[in-house]
């Protein structure tokens, strides 16, 4: 059984800090300047930041549901307007679901600042400090990466806010924010563990817990996202060959990464922590705002992507994404087993039930079943048929890796040489070897089936569109007509909508935030 680190913490003094009118000398800001003195607060400290990953704004739900809506893998079938505008690329700047992610992005930020300003003074374990500040640096990492992915350019806060001009942070460039972002994660390269089984203190044999492996395998991603080639493969390379990382694997069932068993197992670098309320109790969403002791830890994932009578349907997989997967058969004659953990549909034969029943919308359906329960032995409905999945969030898989560090390779020139990391992937999903169907590639010929491949594994990740973004695709007019083949919410997509715009009510209260260009 996994062990949850996201405890639900009464930590009053960790404000969201994006209110302008805040009383400087109130009692909460005192709390805030003489809370930190021992090393349990510390550790408290660096809890409430993961804390920030299960609200609403983030991974409970509408991170990877603005993020999936934007891809050609995912199209909106919400009565919520704002899900639907999203995916469209025509979402307003008023939209509170834009808003949310902007808050609750830089309320983690604010914690890991926090974290990061006042635990050096405390006398504690030096190995233990090294640790939290390993921990928060990454967590601000990941966040700096996000927003960066998601709006394009935001503002770079490294410190708590000290006098009232604190309050009014200007746009960073994206030079300034992606350097930071590297950074961070250089930084907590260098102090976290890889592995919490050989520590001691209160994070000894904790799962969850970021670790070097996950700080390694993100600042890959970043160079490799920076076009940084010969950097991206060289922290690659340290997971796949090691000496010392290369302890990740891939699952023999490729659905083992999106169910509530085998969690923060081998193929997993770095996952967010969900709960079955029945496992760790909890009776108020955690939705957002102030967390007490009664906050749930679930995900909403499940319920917001669930088939029709299971769920709120918000979404559905694209018939371009369905039909790629029935392109290519298996070794033996059969689909691709990621299909089927991937979308819910009706195969005459093959698969003829959702959630152990028969199937029961109509049968030219397809539904998204990865990150819900439906096909998971013992599961009749979404977790008792509310948002109440336990099911973790994965934010980097070594499937993952292996693809990127396949194209690092063929960006360098080594065409040949990223043959056999891909063949890693394909040979889970049964696929023949593709140096014999598809020998001597050019390098244009391998970016165009590292994008399939990436499409199909990693589809309803929240990774679809920033591949589509960084690979210039929506600049590219054959790209452009493949993306509205596969779904035409791209009809409507204009120059610079790629991105959230920037929340309108930051705008209204922040005189040195600019607009970018979704606004």
């Amino acid at each position: 059984m996994k062990r949850y680190i996201i405890a639900l913490f009464l930590f009053s003094m960790l404000m969201v800090g994006c209110d302008k009118k805040l009383d400087l000398n109130s009692q909460k800001q005192e709390q805030v300047e003489t809370y930190w003195q021992t090393a349990e607060q510390a550790s408290a400290g660096v809890i409430a930041i993961y804390n920030s990953l299960i609200q609403d704004g983030t991974y409970m739900r509408m991170m990877p549901a603005l993020t999936d809506a934007r891809g050609d893998d995912f199209v909106g079938d919400s009565p919520w307007g704002d899900l639907v505008q999203t995916g469209k690329f025509t979402v307003m700047s008023t939209s509170g679901p834009v808003e949310w992610v902007w808050s609750q992005w830089y309320q983690l930020i604010y914690r890991a600042n926090q974290v990061l300003t006042f635990v050096p003074k405390i006398e504690m374990d030096q190995a233990l400090k090294d640790r939290l500040f390993g921990q928060a640096h990454f967590l601000r990492g990941l966040a700096y990466f996000t927003l960066a992915n998601t709006y394009k350019t935001v503002p770079v806060i490294l410190t708590p806010p000290v006098d009232r001009q604190d309050y009014y942070p200007a746009t960073a460039s994206e030079e300034v924010l992606w350097q930071q972002i590297i950074d961070d994660l250089r930084a907590a390269v260098e102090l976290l563990p890889i592995s919490y089984s050989t520590v001691s203190g209160p994070d000894a044999n904790q799962t969850g817990r970021v670790t070097k492996g996950a700080a390694v395998g993100m600042l890959g991603k970043v160079f490799l996202y920076r076009k940084n080639w010969a950097a991206a493969a060289e922290q690659f390379r340290l997971l796949i060959e090691g000496p010392t990382l290369n302890t990740y694997r891939l699952m023999t069932d490729y659905r083992d990464n999106f169910k509530p068993t085998n969690e923060n197992n081998a193929e997993s670098l770095f996952e967010v922590q969900f709960a079955d309320p029945e496992t760790v109790g909890g009776t108020v969403f955690n939705y957002g705002g102030e967390p007490n002791a009664n906050w749930k830890q679930v995900s909403s994932v499940g319920h917001t992507y669930a088939m029709d009578g299971f769920g709120y349907s918000d979404f559905l997989p694209t018939r371009g994404l369905y039909n790629e997967f029935k392109e290519e058969r298996t070794i033996d004659g059969e689909l691709d087993p990621r299909l089927l953990s991937t979308i819910a549909s009706f195969e005459p034969g093959v698969s003829e039930l959702a959630y152990g029943d028969v199937w029961k919308n109509p049968k030219s359906n397809i539904y998204p079943r990865k990150y819900t329960h439906d096909g998971i032995p013992g599961y009749t409905n979404e977790n008792n048929g509310v948002e109440n999945s336990g099911i973790n969030y994965r934010i980097l898989r070594y499937a993952d890796v292996l693809l990127m560090y396949a194209e690092a390779l063929n960006e360098l020139g080594q065409t040949d040489q990223a043959y056999p990391y891909i063949q890693q992937v394909r040979d889970r999903a049964k696929l023949p070897d593709l140096a014999s169907v598809k020998p001597n590639m050019t390098q244009e010929q391998m970016r165009d089936q590292i994008a399939h491949e990436r499409f199909l594994e990693l589809a309803i990740e929240g990774i679809r569109i920033n591949d589509i973004i960084r690979w210039g695709w929506l600049y590219d007019p054959d790209k452009l007509a493949k993306l509205k083949e596969n779904d035409n919410d791209f009809d409507t997509w204009r120059a610079g909508k790629e991105y959230l715009p920037i929340p309108q009510r930051e705008l209204d209260l922040n005189r040195n935030l600019l607009p970018n260009s979704a606004n």
